[in-house]
């Protein structure tokens, strides 16, 4: 089922689900041994159904935030926050087709919300809305409490099942009626599928919290590990779908700055009392644009690192010095733009060839010397065209899913990115560091960093 289409029933199928387990379950324990409920247990069990109410509640309509349409412009709070400083002054910038605008670290444009959410972590379809930085502490208290109040419900169900088995021999009308043991069974089964799952999911979020990375910069670690596997064969060099070739390095994650900074950036305090409190404030969204870094990694660098499949195909080296450059001067408007469609179309094409495709034909051109020989083939045998991650039906793809590219990459766990709402479209191709910055930006950046009077030459092919 589509995020889109569950999003309609999920929030209320949630509610409806607390409610079942939560209510009618007291009323059924009226009527089975070894007792009913005490006064300490009723307490127990609707404080923690009002706490995950509250909680949830939360999770879906607090605003998961957006980016402000200031940021990344010329003035030096936005050149501070739009990106990494690099050597010449500069900052290298993400910017967002869709949103038209420049996107903070951490950031990605989300298909169902329709914008950039600030360190999103998913769009969770149980929630109808984006786990970001403004929403993740809500979310995570959700499943604590969840968690708690689901085990507690599990731990009185089993003291009824096992009473009911020690005297499985009675006679069936001293026990409970088909329809209590039918409600306890289906309870059971219900609440031990949804603790199983939420605990699960709670440990995840638990994690990702003390390492502070996100569900999708968990995907892109992964993708990173396997360009760096790939490139083992390769000289440490990988090349793009229009031939460039791109060194691959190890690099570190630059957001994991200590335990203790962590669990502060990621709950929005550091208060542990506040880290339970289900009405504690939401993080500002001022802090969810920038993040400090470990400093692992050179200040250049920016996360994630550079993968060739994510390139833009750069137009060839030209001996022309002429700073302007127009091959088609000579056709009409319509025809001009006939043929730019046709480039743009081609070039999608080659883009999207997944690495396996491309790998194999450059290595059989290399067999037939027709190949440069300092590509693909270098340090690579025959026998090591393909590593696990690269097979079409292993690892990192599925069958049938080749002709997709390069974003139909999957994960350890099957995943793609837009399995957690984020639009591929726009993240795998188009979130390129000042490739598709209008020019006037980049213009305005150089001017604001004091590098304004060189000339800047534009080729169009």
């Amino acid at each position: 089922m589509e995020i889109s289409s569950l999003n309609q029933i999920a929030v209320p199928g949630v509610y409806l689900l607390i409610l079942f387990l939560g209510y009618p379950s007291q009323v059924l324990f009226c009527y089975l041994d070894p007792a009913p409920l005490t006064k300490n247990e009723l307490y127990i069990s609707n404080v923690v159904l009002v706490l995950i109410f509250i909680t949830y509640t939360k999770s879906v309509f607090v605003d998961p935030g957006t980016i402000p349409k200031s940021h990344g412009q010329d003035d030096k709070e936005g050149r501070e926050t739009a990106g990494v400083k690099r050597g010449d002054g500069l900052k290298r910038t993400k910017w967002c087709r869709k949103c038209d605008a420049a996107k903070p670290p951490r950031a990605h444009h989300c298909k169902e919300c329709k914008r950039c959410i600030p360190k999103m972590d998913h769009h969770c379809p149980w929630t109808a809305n984006c786990v970001s930085h403004t929403t993740f502490p809500h979310f995570l208290r959700f499943l604590f409490y969840t968690s708690c109040g689901l085990s507690w419900l599990e731990y009185l169900l089993w003291i009824r099942i096992a009473y009911l088995w020690e005297n499985r021999n009675m006679p069936a009308y001293l026990g409970p009626n088909p329809f209590l043991v039918a409600h306890l069974f289906a309870t059971t089964v219900i609440n031990s599928i949804t603790v199983f799952a939420l605990g699960v999911l709670f440990i995840r979020n638990v994690w990702c919290l003390l390492v502070n990375t996100t569900t999708i910069e968990g995907w892109e670690i992964e993708r990173h590990r396997t360009l760096i596997r790939r490139a083992r064969h390769f000289g440490g060099i990988l090349q793009s779908p229009d031939g460039t070739k791109v060194p691959i390095r190890k690099q570190e994650f630059p957001y994991d700055v200590g335990i203790w900074q962590n669990v502060k950036q990621g709950m929005g305090t550091g208060n542990p009392i506040s880290w339970l409190n289900p009405l504690a404030a939401t993080p500002s969204l001022n802090s969810g644009l920038a993040f400090p870094t470990n400093g692992f990694e050179d200040a250049s660098l920016s996360w994630p690192p550079p993968d060739p499949d994510r390139s833009y195909r750069r137009p060839p080296p030209s001996t022309n010095a002429t700073p302007f450059t127009f091959a088609d001067s000579a056709l009409s408007p319509q025809e001009s733009l006939a043929a730019f469609r046709e480039r743009q179309v081609a070039d999608a094409v080659r883009r999207r060839r997944p690495f396996v495709q491309r790998a194999e034909a450059q290595l059989a051109r290399d067999r037939d010397g027709d190949g440069i020989g300092d590509g693909y083939g270098d340090g690579m045998s025959e026998g090591e065209s393909r590593s696990d991650d690269d097979e079409p039906h292993k690892g990192g793809r599925t069958g049938g899913e080749d002709d997709e590219g390069e974003e139909a990459w999957r994960n350890a766990e099957g995943e793609r990115l837009k399995d957690f709402g984020v639009d591929e479209e726009v993240e795998f191709y188009d979130e390129q560091e000042d490739d598709h910055v209008p020019l006037g930006q980049l213009l305005a950046r150089r001017r604001a960093a004091g590098t304004g009077t060189g000339t800047v030459t534009v080729t169009v092919d």
